[in-house]
């Protein structure tokens, strides 16, 4: 029983996650039907990024970049700036997800020599609330804007059109709540440098780009997936002992309760009867529930709007912690760190998401009554 105690208060979203997928089977009885929730993809490329980010953080790569970006900020809302910049032009070429695999974990390393716990939360929210804001500036920033992008045709006019206003506006206010962050002076403490194995960290790096062409869909996934667990094995066997496991269980567990959702009649049919000339607030609503990608692939077959369904399910990513399931990623990795307060961390991370959500909102209002 104490172990069940400990397993779920380690892993609450992965509860959670499990017992809303157990119920919908008990709606939607297990069929062939099944096989085609789970995106294998985006496991696997969860799974092989967090391989190639445990070899650069195994190699020292971390600590070093860890003390040039403190002697180079000076203080902790200069660094909070860097970080929110990083990951929101980041986001746009390399997706949502990656830029937090990337940088969450460097954020983490970061302010364990400040430790300031206010100031380390904030960042992490700001940085994963611009990680989701900058993904939607360009058709491969994130899964729903490629799916909706082929789907409806758009040109690339299109869809800029749509979103490069409101992403302006967001890294416009991403930048002013920065400034909620301390001036506190940040310097990294006196130490050794660490010596880097030139040959690992080389070899990390191809796996890393070979990565990036995965998301990119140069090169197939299986490929990558037996590149990552073959460099594992013949460098590091503990990297795979450091993969986020629960994080793709959680993963696994929506791919099931939102497959569940959108087989269930009585949901399609309220969906088609309310979503006529309310896509974007539809979107919006529908995303707080069962996240932006799963959202987007639900309501697309019942519109022809696709402007109003990509900007809708791009600000949809703003709000719970599981619109965009990117924002996951920052809280598992948060939330196993040292000194962690989950509690503080969700009351921030719904502050400020609802905050920008609504802006954003009252934003697109007036440019749609102006048009």
């Amino acid at each position: 029983m104490e172990k069940l105690k400990n397993f779920v208060k380690a892993q609450p979203v992965l509860v959670i996650a499990f017992f809303a997928a157990l119920v919908t089977v008990f709606i939607v009885p297990p069929d062939s039907g099944y096989g085609g929730y789970i995106n294998r993809s985006v496991l696997i490329q969860l799974f092989c990024l967090m391989t190639a980010i445990g070899g650069f953080r195994s190699v020292g790569i971390f600590e070093n970049l860890t003390a040039i970006l403190l002697k180079k900020a000076g203080n902790i809302r200069r660094l909070g700036i860097i970080f929110t910049i990083v990951c929101f032009f980041t986001s746009m070429l390399v997706t949502n997800d990656v830029a937090l695999i990337t940088f969450v974990p460097l954020t983490l390393m970061v302010f364990e020599k400040i430790r300031d716990e206010k100031s380390r939360i904030l960042t992490i929210v700001l940085e994963t609330a611009a990680a989701n804001l900058g993904s939607m500036v360009t058709p491969f920033g994130n899964p729903q804007n490629l799916f909706i992008y082929d789907k409806y045709s758009l040109t690339l006019g299109d869809f800029f059109s749509t979103m490069l206003p409101s992403a302006a506006v967001s890294l416009a206010l991403l930048l002013l709540m920065c400034f909620l962050l301390p001036k506190s002076v940040c310097r990294a403490e006196r130490s050794a440098a660490q010596p880097i194995s030139n040959g690992k960290t080389a070899i990390y790096a191809v796996l890393f780009i070979l990565c990036l062409l995965t998301v990119f869909r140069v090169v197939p996934d299986w490929v990558c997936l037996i590149i990552a667990v073959v460099t594992a094995l013949a460098t590091d066997r503990q990297l795979l002992f450091k993969v986020d496991y629960g994080l793709l269980a959680t993963f696994v567990c929506f791919f099931v309760f939102v497959g569940n959702i959108a087989r269930i009649e009585a949901v399609r049919d309220l969906v088609s009867v309310i979503l006529k000339e309310r896509e974007l607030i539809v979107s919006v609503a529908l995303s707080q529930i069962i996240s932006n990608v799963p959202a987007a692939v639900m309501l697309s077959g019942f519109t022809d709007n696709g402007r109003e369904l990509l900007l809708g399910v791009n600000l949809g990513g703003l709000g719970t912690i599981i619109a965009s399931l990117a924002s996951l990623i920052s809280f598992q990795y948060y939330k196993v760190s040292e000194g962690a307060k989950s509690l503080r961390y969700m009351v921030v991370f719904t502050v400020v998401n609802f905050a920008l959500l609504a802006v954003l909102l009252v934003f697109t209002a007036i440019t749609h009554s102006l048009g």
